[in-house]
C-alpha cells in the first residue's frame, strides 16, 4: 500500500483525518460522536473532517488507502459482532511495529470515556508494542490492572510486560499480578491465591470495565511453550485435547470453549469469559495466530480486535494462512 512518503511505520499524520472524514460522510456520525469515538475534542474532530475534504481525501468514497482498513474493519464487525476493530496496514513479517500504533490509539481513545475506570491487562509482544505507542498524558482516574503474571516459578520475569510500561506513560494507579504465572500444583496455587495482595488484583480483574489481551497460538511458538511456562509435551497433550489457543494461559478450542484441563489448576491469571458488556480487546495477528483469534472470536472471549490487514482478510476468508 502506498505511504504518501512516509517512513515506515510511522503514523501517517492524515489517518486521523480519513478516519474522521470517513465517520462522518459514509458512517453519519456526528462531530461530537466522532470526537467521542477518537477520543479527542469535538473542535479537533472538526478541524480532521475539515481537512479530509481539503485533502481530497473523501469524495464519493475514500481516497486513502486507510479506506481498505475501514471497509475491513466493518466487515469484521459485522462478522463477528465486534463492539471495536481496528485493521492497521500491513508491515509484512512485522506484524508488532503494525499493530502497535493503532491499537495505541484505540486505547487512548476508550480510556477517554466516562465508562472507563479499570482497565484490565494481558501480558505479550503486541500488548508490548501498544504500551511503547500510548500517548503520555496523565490519567489519575484510571486504574489498570494485570490479569496475569509476568514472573515465571523460578521468579524470572518477561521482557513482555505490559502494565509498568503504561502507568510511567499515564500516571495512573496501577496493580501488577504478585505472583508467578503458574505454580507446581493446584495446591500450591490456593495458598498463592489466599494472599491478601493477589486476592485485591484478581478482583480488581475480575471488575474491569475494559481489557486489553494479547492471544497465544498453540505450536512451536506457543508463548507458554517459549517463555518456559510448559514443556513440549505438555504442549502436545494440550494440542491432543483440542487447544488452538490461550488468553493469559487459559485454553481454548476451536469453538472458543475452554478447555478444563490440569494446567488450568496451576495458574493463578483472571480467567476471560465472554461479556457483552465489557470490552475485550485481543491484539494479534499472523498466520501462527490464526487458528487462536478464529476460536476466540467465534467463542466471544473477544469482542474487540486489532489486526492487520492480511489476517483480517484471512478471518473473513475463512482461512488459516
Amino acid at each position: 500500500m502506498p505511504t504518501r512518503g512516509r517512513r515506515l511505520g510511522a503514523p501517517d499524520p492524515l489517518d486521523a483525518a480519513a478516519r474522521a472524514g470517513w465517520l462522518y460522510y459514509a458512517g453519519g456520525l456526528t462531530q461530537d460522536q466522532i470526537a467521542a469515538q477518537m477520543g479527542i475534542s469535538r473542535q479537533r474532530a472538526q478541524r480532521l473532517v475539515s481537512r479530509a475534504m481539503q485533502e481530497g481525501l473523501v469524495r464519493v468514497r475514500l481516497e486513502h488507502p486507510l479506506s481498505e482498513c475501514l471497509e475491513l474493519e466493518a466487515r469484521l464487525r459485522d462478522r463477528f459482532d465486534l463492539h471495536e476493530v481496528r485493521v492497521a496496514p500491513s508491515l509484512g513479517e512485522d506484524i508488532d511495529r503494525s499493530l502497535g500504533p493503532i491499537a495505541a490509539a484505540l486505547f487512548d481513545a476508550v480510556l477517554g470515556r466516562e465508562t472507563t475506570g479499570i482497565v484490565g491487562l494481558g501480558i505479550g509482544r503486541a500488548l508490548a508494542a501498544m504500551a511503547a505507542e500510548v500517548e503520555h498524558r496523565a490519567r489519575p482516574d484510571q486504574t489498570l490492572v494485570s490479569l496475569i503474571g509476568n514472573i515465571a516459578d523460578d521468579g524470572s520475569g518477561s521482557q513482555f510486560e505490559v502494565i509498568m510500561t503504561l502507568a510511567a506513560r499515564i500516571h495512573a494507579p496501577h496493580f501488577p499480578m504478585p505472583a508467578p504465572v503458574l505454580v507446581a500444583s493446584a495446591e500450591e496455587r490456593r495458598s498463592v491465591l489466599n494472599l491478601r495482595a493477589v486476592r485485591t488484583v484478581r478482583d480488581l480483574g475480575q471488575r474491569a470495565d475494559v481489557i486489553f489481551l494479547g492471544v497465544g497460538q498453540m505450536g512451536a511458538r506457543a508463548p507458554l511453550l517459549t517463555q518456559g511456562f510448559l514443556t513440549s509435551d505438555d504442549l502436545h497433550a494440550l494440542e491432543r485435547r483440542g487447544a488452538v489457543g490461550e488468553i493469559t494461559g487459559y485454553v481454548y478450542d476451536a469453538d472458543g470453549q475452554y478447555i478444563d484441563t490440569p494446567l488450568g489448576e496451576r495458574l493463578t491469571s483472571v480467567q476471560v469469559h465472554p461479556s457483552a458488556e465489557r470490552l475485550t480487546v485481543g491484539v494479534a495477528g499472523g498466520k501462527a495466530k490464526m487458528a487462536a483469534l478464529r476460536g476466540a472470536l467465534k467463542g466471544g472471549i473477544l469482542n474487540g480486535l486489532v489486526t492487520d490487514e492480511t489476517t483480517a482478510r484471512a478471518l473473513l476468508d475463512g482461512r488459516h494462512d
